[in-house]
């Protein structure tokens, strides 16, 4: 029987699945900053320019809850190592890339990044006593706020100092010393313990299809016109086939996404969560971001030089932080449930903070770290309710579906801000460029509902949870 148990983890091993996730979510944070500077680049319009941060989503959504299954089998360090590998070749495409085409098909290579957060988790839940895992599941879930946080500054002064190109070297360079630490440290060959199940080609291929056309209509729809046949045809495409995936899931043995465990009051409670979350944040991140950049003559803007705009996120990572630490300790004494209301509340405030004073870069400073308080709190609990909800030989399904669902709050986080600026463009010197402050504000008023209704609907629940324990 010993021949078949799982081998001690090195001392490294959660120092070194903490970096890899780190690292991946840093190069997540390359693409918005850097969309003006990549369409004077290749000398593509920023409309244009701005599917770089599209392939990326796409490629991401779609690569996440393969990963997530694949995760769950027993090669789970190859598969992040492959991934940290492309995200590597990734990297290194779009440093040299002579054309925007080519630029466009590095970003895609890095999409594959979406996906390492749930495979280390996956990784730790596996090789670790659930004692032990908790803690490091919370930790690794922040990873994507913190590194949010770390890269915007980092990737502000690579390419003031240097340019667009450097950041991408740099992210190069620093994945892969993340692909050595895992080569090292993360026990090696396959784990005798995982099962071995067929892998379910057929939901990948379905769910594939219907995330890519949700997210297209979803991130391109106002571009191309609500109301046009390309959208209506995208849209009907993502309902018909994500149906038909689900269906699918459910009569298959091995799905991709086993459904039925997504049912589960926790799990169910922890997804509907990651949607108004990766909403209400992309809203308040994407739009504190304009403002910092933007001219003054827009009536908003604070005109902050590209290598300071990065530093406005860098509360982020230090409110995650804080956030986790915090949830680390209290949750020896509270349920991690109450951590997303707590947590939805904190970003409530973070998004009526921006609403109010936009127009202070203290006030937008202050807006960040309270959001990275509220999405530490927030992401720190729901990895941990799915974990506690699953088996282990589904975690990674479960954890990547959280994920991607996440992928779509933001994708519906982008369209929103981005009808709320078309629907007050500027009337300025500076054309139909930038919105106005009306639009400004009214975005970020959008964020403030959105927080609202998430904080609501989490209460009721505790609240109704609470009546029913009591009976």
């Amino acid at each position: 029987m010993t021949s078949h148990a799982r081998r001690p983890v090195p001392r490294w091993f959660v120092h070194t699945l903490i970096y890899a996730a780190l690292t991946s979510s840093i190069v997540s944070s390359l693409g918005m900053l850097l969309v003006p500077s990549v369409a004077s680049e290749f000398g593509v319009p920023v409309s244009t320019a701005q599917w770089m941060l599209t392939i990326n989503l796409l490629v991401g959504a779609v690569a996440t809850p393969i990963m997530g299954r694949l995760a769950d089998g027993p090669h789970t360090r190859r598969l992040l190592l492959i991934s940290l590998s492309v995200i590597v070749v990734g990297s290194v495409v779009a440093s040299i890339a002579p054309t925007f085409t080519v630029f466009l098909i590095g970003r895609a290579l890095q999409g594959l990044l979406y996906g390492t957060v749930p495979v280390t988790i996956a990784l730790a839940r596996r090789h670790l006593t659930y004692t032990e895992s908790q803690p490091a599941i919370s930790t690794l879930s922040v990873t994507v706020s913190v590194g949010l946080g770390l890269g915007y500054p980092l990737t502000g002064i690579l390419a003031s100092v240097f340019d667009l190109r450097a950041a991408f070297v740099f992210a190069a360079l620093f994945v892969a010393t993340a692909a050595l630490g895992v080569w090292r440290m993360i026990p090696a060959g396959p784990d005798p313990l995982a099962p071995r199940t067929p892998f379910d080609a057929t939901g990948a291929f379905l769910l594939g299809i219907g995330l890519s056309a949700l997210l297209l209509w979803i991130s391109e729809g106002q571009s191309w016109g609500w109301g046009s046949l390309t959208a209506i045809i995208t849209v009907v495409v993502a309902v018909v086939t994500l149906t038909h995936w689900a269906v699918h899931s459910v009569r298959t043995l091995h799905p991709l996404v086993n459904l039925r465990v997504v049912r589960r009051p926790e799990v169910l409670l922890a997804n509907a969560t990651a949607i108004g979350f990766g909403t209400a944040m992309y809203i308040g991140l994407s739009i504190a971001s304009l403002v910092a950049q933007a001219p003054a003559e827009t009536g908003f803007g604070l005109a902050v030089p590209l290598m300071w705009a990065g530093f406005l996120m860098a509360p982020l990572s230090v409110g995650s932080l804080l956030a986790n630490r915090a949830v680390r300790v209290l949750s020896r004494r509270f349920d991690m449930a109450v951590f997303l209301p707590v947590g939805a509340a904190v970003m409530t405030v973070a998004s009526v903070v921006l609403w109010l004073a936009h127009g202070n870069f203290g006030a937008l400073a202050v807006g960040m770290f309270l959001f990275g308080t509220g999405i530490g709190s927030g992401y720190a609990a729901m990895p941990a309710l799915i974990a506690r909800s699953v088996a282990v030989d589904q975690l990674g399904s479960a954890v990547s579906f959280n994920q991607v669902l996440r992928t779509v709050g933001g994708a519906v986080g982008a369209a929103l801000s981005a009808a709320v600026l078309a629907a007050h463009p500027s009337e300025t010197a500076l054309g139909s460029a930038y919105s106005t402050d009306e639009g400004i504000t009214m975005a970020f008023g959008v964020g403030v509902l959105c927080c609202a209704a998430v904080m609501a609907a989490l209460v009721m629940h505790a609240l109704a949870t609470r009546d029913r324990d009591r009976v």
